[in-house]
């Protein structure tokens, strides 16, 4: 049990995802009904609804260890029936409805304290089907020790967390945590369904050694695609010091002070000929001062304090298209790729009116949507743009773009490409973008290079096998080359420019398919082959990402 429970712990500080075979639930009388397709057609109903959960380790009684996965199912606490049901988007008596079992069982894969959901159907008769919701525990419990390294900086922390608290859904975090940036103290409560509702509310309190923070969020999301109106609140206050980086050192620092607020109110017609268009409307508060650090070189300009009070419309549209895969962010765990196109656009008016120190117009778009290429091949591509517009000129202007591209090469391989670039323009001085270890150029140190602009491309070769570390950790690998650059100046005055940076190197990856945590767990070894003499010539990463 040591050994499995010190892995599983190891784990869950580094954040590795639960993923595992699919198990058939036993005792399923799912021969005794057509597919729920059919039984749609035909206009059955819904009698009951049983939720069945089953356990973390799967029974196998040949398996080495079996004794002690039957023990770590034994104290492991099950989610609760209730947890579940609140969760679903059809109840008896309803009609039944493959589209809404099949966004119930998306719906639940967000869920990080369950995996693998299925809805079937059983004991059809009369023009009635009861439905059976199986869910495969995981582990929810995550006490230790954290580390990772990026960018050749090392991070780390002493961690308290139970993303299942006594199985009802609930998260409780307290975790002291130490970064190239500051030490903290964070304690963080998540309820996602308050009392059995669709409400939830979100809360965190903060203390490093640079200053102090504290969030609070209380909604109603839209949570399915034919939701008809959600509502929400959220407040937010921290006190940071942030450090302006040049080739990857630290070289001044400033004083942040930020105060957030929003409330707003949705309305939607549902889902309708496959669309689902929103209307979102609020007040949102975006202040930020700024202020010379104690202890720390000040930069040659300082941030120039904002404050922005302005009520909002927001638009979007969603098309219901999506599809399920297997292997492609994760390790052998079902994935929702959204084909569908997906667009919003927001505008807002800052005025003095209102206590916002200038008046401005502020405007946000995105867009983005995916493309089946045949022979299993995929693309997706994103966008956004924000500007604000004061005393009739544009400043704080971004435009970013992204394009993934996935091609298997065989039953346990797949080409990954990926390109992401920024373009800045007048940009506030500290919103300045950089690219290094931290942001995927895996083989320089963090916030190697700073500007305007940054491009970066990622090529990988990944592969997923079948083995595993004690059921616990699924295991993949990856080679991998990235090539980026930066380019312009910032706020904080100029720095030296590199070129293009190519890098390339070679790493394993771990997906556990039975923890709460959700993440990839990745080991990298990468190797410069541009840049200075000063850096070093191999960099080791241990980083935990939501994907391969």
């Amino acid at each position: 049990m040591a050994s499995v429970l010190a892995l599983a712990s190891c784990t869950g500080f580094f954040g590795i995802p639960a993923v595992a075979a699919t198990v058939e639930p036993e005792g399923s009388a799912s021969g005794e009904c057509p597919g729920i397709a059919e039984l749609e057609a035909q206009g059955y109903r819904i009698g009951s609804i049983e939720v069945r959960q089953l356990p973390i380790f799967d029974e196998d009684p040949g398996a080495k260890n079996q004794a002690l996965y039957r023990l770590a199912d034994h104290l492991h606490i099950d989610t609760r029936d209730s947890v579940i049901e609140s969760q679903l988007l059809f109840r008896p008596g309803d009609p039944v409805s493959q589209r809404q079992i099949v966004e119930t069982e998306r719906n639940l894969r967000d869920l990080r304290y369950i995996r693998e959901p299925s809805v079937q159907a059983v004991n059809c008769r009369d023009g009635t089907a009861d439905l059976e919701v199986y869910v495969h525990e995981v582990w929810t419990t995550n006490p230790g020790i954290s580390f990772g390294r990026s960018g050749g900086e090392n991070s780390g922390g002493i961690k308290l967390e139970e993303l299942n608290l006594l199985g009802r859904g609930k998260l409780l975090t307290i975790e002291l945590s130490k970064d190239v940036d500051r030490s903290s103290y964070e304690l963080h409560w998540r309820d996602p369904n308050v009392r059995g509702s669709r409400w939830l509310h979100d809360i965190t309190l903060r203390d490093s050694d640079d200053g102090q923070g504290w969030s609070a969020r209380f909604e109603r999301p839209f949570y399915s695609l034919d939701s008809r109106w959600s509502s929400g609140l959220a407040l937010q206050q921290d006190e940071v010091v942030e450090s302006v980086y040049r080739l990857g050192e630290a070289v001044a620092g400033y004083e942040r002070q930020s105060d957030f607020g929003e409330v707003r109110f949705g309305r939607s017609d549902g889902l309708r000929a496959g669309w689902v268009r929103r209307m979102i409307f609020g007040l949102r508060r975006e202040h930020a001062a700024f202020a010379a650090a104690p202890d720390e070189t000040a930069p040659a300009a300082l941030p120039q304090d904002r404050r922005l009070d302005y009520p909002f419309l927001r638009m979007e549209g969603m098309q219901d298209d999506f599809e399920t895969t297997r292997n492609r962010d994760q390790i052998a765990r079902t994935e929702d790729q959204q084909f569908g196109m997906y667009y919003a656009l927001e505008f807002g008016w800052s005025t003095r009116a209102l206590g916002a120190d200038r008046n401005a117009a502020l405007l946000h778009a995105e867009a983005s949507r995916g493309w089946r290429l045949g022979s299993d091949a995929s693309m997706f591509a994103n966008g956004a743009l924000t500007s604000r517009v004061e005393d009739g000129s544009a400043t704080d202007n971004l435009l970013s773009a992204g394009l993934r591209y996935y091609q298997p090469t065989g039953p346990s391989g797949l080409f990954f490409a990926g390109v992401s670039a920024a373009a800045g323009h007048e940009l506030d001085a500290d919103h300045e973008l950089t690219l290094g270890g931290d942001t995927g150029l895996r083989g320089y140190p963090l916030r190697f290079q700073t500007g305007s602009g940054t491009a970066l491309l990622t090529i990988e070769e990944r592969y997923y096998t079948k083995h595993s570390l004690w059921k616990v950790a699924d295991i993949g690998a990856a080679v991998f080359f990235d090539m980026g650059r930066t380019w312009g100046e910032s706020a904080f005055g100029p720095t030296e420019n590199q070129g293009l940076l190519k890098d390339a190197g070679f790493g394993l990856r771990f997906g556990n398919t039975r923890s709460a945590l959700g993440n990839v767990l990745h080991f990298d070894v990468a190797f410069p082959l541009d840049g200075p003499d000063t850096i070093d010539r191999v960099q080791f990463l241990i980083q935990t990402k939501r994907s391969f």
